[in-house]
């Protein structure tokens, strides 16, 4: 386990690293918002699961910074990387607070959650940053078929150069037969 992680100061979000993340992985960022995670919510006074993706293996996928979750996961989930595996300690105030989550959740519970950023994309019909990316790629593609049809054009003049010298050859043989038979001729 990693070092522990105050993510606001205040002991409110504190993060511990399970499983570091590659180097070159991503992270959610404002043209990536949209995060995908397997987690694992449990309950810190009573250690119970109070909700999990693990048993049916669903992804639970969400756009940062609406907030259509919990403050605790907002602010954790910016810090993570793609492949990262995480535990996340919530003080009430960044979870359900005072009024908890009726029936699972009680009014003012710590929650501890192990999440696994399993990826992060751009909105659909997204900004400007993914169009360019998704020209980017077409124009990536486009120039691969260029070089494709380019070689193909290539080999086809290597074959028709050398057929070309082939016939040529047969046509020297010919040639060098015609003028035998004539010498031959003249032999006589």
């Amino acid at each position: 386990m990693g070092d522990v992680i105050d993510l606001t100061g205040d002991g409110g979000v504190l993060k511990t690293i399970i499983r570091k993340a590659k180097s070159d992985a991503i992270a959610p960022a404002d043209n990536l918002p949209i995060v995908d995670v397997h987690y694992e919510g449990i309950l810190a006074e009573t250690e119970e699961v109070f909700d999990t993706t693990r048993e049916d293996n669903t992804v639970f996928s969400f756009e940062l910074g609406l907030g259509t979750v919990i403050k605790a996961w907002d602010i954790a989930l910016r810090t993570m990387k793609v492949g990262e595996v995480a535990k996340i300690t919530c003080k009430p105030e960044y979870a359900y607070g005072s009024a908890g989550s009726p029936p699972d959740i009680q009014p003012d519970a710590t929650l501890i959650f192990e999440v696994e950023l399993v990826a992060c994309r751009p909105r659909k019909g997204a900004s400007m940053g993914s169009v360019s990316d998704e020209k980017a790629r077409l124009m990536e593609l486009k120039k691969q078929r260029e070089i494709a049809a380019a070689l193909k054009e290539e080999e086809k003049k290597k074959r028709e150069e050398a057929k070309a010298a082939a016939a040529a050859r047969v046509q020297a043989k010919l040639d060098s037969k015609k003028q035998q038979g004539r010498g031959k001729g003249k032999a006589k």
